[in-house]
C-alpha cells in the first residue's frame, strides 16, 4: 500500500529510540552514584568541603551551564529539519538551516563548553584542588570528567552524523532517525550537567 502524503515524514517511536531510552536509563543509575559522593561528602567532611567550595568560579561555571543548555535548543532545531528530511540549508537564515548547520553549531557550542571544563581544570589545579589533593578533588573531578567524557562522546556523534547526512545520496529516514537519537543522547547530557551544576556549584553557594 501506497504511503499517504499526509504521513510524518518520520515516525517515532521505533526501536533504535526506545533501545536509545532505555540505556540512557541505565546512565541515570551511574549519575545517580556520583551525585551520592557529593552529599555524603557535605555531611562527612563538612570542614573540608567549605574550605575546597571557595575555589570554584560560580560565575564562570554559570556561564559555561547557559551554553551547553543553549546547544539543546540548537540540537532540537536540528531534529526539527531531520524530521522534515532536510540535511542541509535553502538559505542563509537560521530558519531556512537544515540538520548540518545546527548540528555544527551545536558541536561548536558543546565544544566551548569542553573547553571551558578544561580551563577550570587548570586553575583549580594551580590552586592545589587536584584529583589526588583530597576527598573533594577526587569527587570534583570524577563527577565532572565523566560528564565532559559523555560530552565530547556526543560531539563525536555530531560529526559522524554530519558526516553521513553528506555521505548518502538522499537523506531519508534512517539518516533522521540517527539525528534523532544523537539528540537524545545529547539531552541527557545537558540534563545531567544542569543537576551537576546545582549540586557542585549553587549548593556549595548556598550552603
Amino acid at each position: 500500500m501506497l504511503q499517504s502524503a499526509n504521513t510524518p515524514a518520520v515516525n517515532r517511536p521505533n526501536s533504535v529510540a526506545v533501545g536509545t531510552i532505555v540505556w540512557l536509563g541505565s546512565e541515570v543509575m551511574f549519575f545517580a552514584g556520583l551525585f551520592a559522593i557529593y552529599f555524603t561528602l557535605k555531611t562527612s567532611q563538612p570542614d573540608l568541603w567549605r574550605e575546597s567550595v571557595t575555589h570554584l568560579n560560580v560565575p564562570f561555571a554559570a556561564v559555561n551551564t547557559l551554553i551547553l543548555v543553549s546547544s539543546s535548543f540548537t540540537c532540537q532545531f536540528g531534529v526539527f529539519a531531520a524530521e522534515r528530511l532536510q540535511s542541509r540549508s535553502t538559505g542563509w537564515k537560521p530558519s531556512e538551516w537544515g540538520m548540518v548547520e545546527w548540528f555544527f553549531l551545536t558541536y561548536a557550542l558543546g565544544a566551548i563548553f569542553v573547553a571551558g571544563q578544561v580551563w577550570e581544570y587548570a586553575t583549580l589545579v594551580g590552586e592545589g584542588i587536584s584529583i589526588d589533593a583530597n576527598a573533594y578533588g577526587s569527587a570534583f573531578y570524577l563527577t565532572t570528567g565523566f560528564h565532559g567524557l559523555h560530552v565530547t562522546g556526543g560531539l563525536i556523534a555530531f560529526l559522524l552524523t554530519i558526516g553521513r547526512a553528506f555521505a548518502v545520496k538522499n537523506f531519508g529516514h534512517k539518516e533522521a532517525t540517527t539525528a534523532i537519537v544523537v539528540s537524545y543522547y545529547w539531552h541527557f547530557v545537558d540534563v545531567v550537567w544542569i543537576g551537576l551544576f546545582l549540586v557542585i556549584y549553587v549548593l556549595q553557594a548556598a550552603g
